[in-house]
């Protein structure tokens, strides 16, 4: 379930992180209280109540006083804004970088994107009309 790479309160923010990103849990929603999170997957809840504060303080999470922690209704635009900053800093200007370095040229590799794009959405098609 967890792996020993990193801490794991800093695994169960980003699963939280996760499930806000692909809809799981959206706006206004309550998460799963610190306690049963914590019986469920047999760790502390010291641990999960860590990670929990650490998406309040990144503006995720809202506590209601008696009732339990909440999904803002911005969080998944804002962890969208970031996931795609991200990809663009790390996936794409990494990419250019690299083109340039071995001399594909710019051109090149929009191409070859626009024919990966054209391919996702053919193989999209055939996998929607196979139902």
């Amino acid at each position: 379930m967890f792996d020993e790479r990193s801490p794991i309160y800093l695994q169960v923010a980003e699963r939280v992180r996760a499930d806000i990103v692909n809809g799981a849990l959206s706006g206004d929603e309550p998460v799963t209280s610190t306690t049963q999170y914590a019986t469920f997957h047999r760790i502390n809840p010291a641990t999960v109540a860590k990670a929990y504060q650490q998406l309040v303080d990144e503006g995720l999470l809202y506590k209601k006083r008696g009732i339990g922690m909440f999904v803002t209704p911005a969080a998944r635009s804002v962890l969208l804004g970031q996931r795609r900053e991200r990809f663009f800093t790390e996936v794409v200007d990494a990419m250019v970088e690299e083109a340039r370095t071995i001399g594909v040229p710019l051109d090149e590799v929009i191409e070859r994107l626009r024919q990966a794009e054209g391919a996702e959405a053919a193989h999209g098609t055939a996998r929607r009309g196979e139902r």
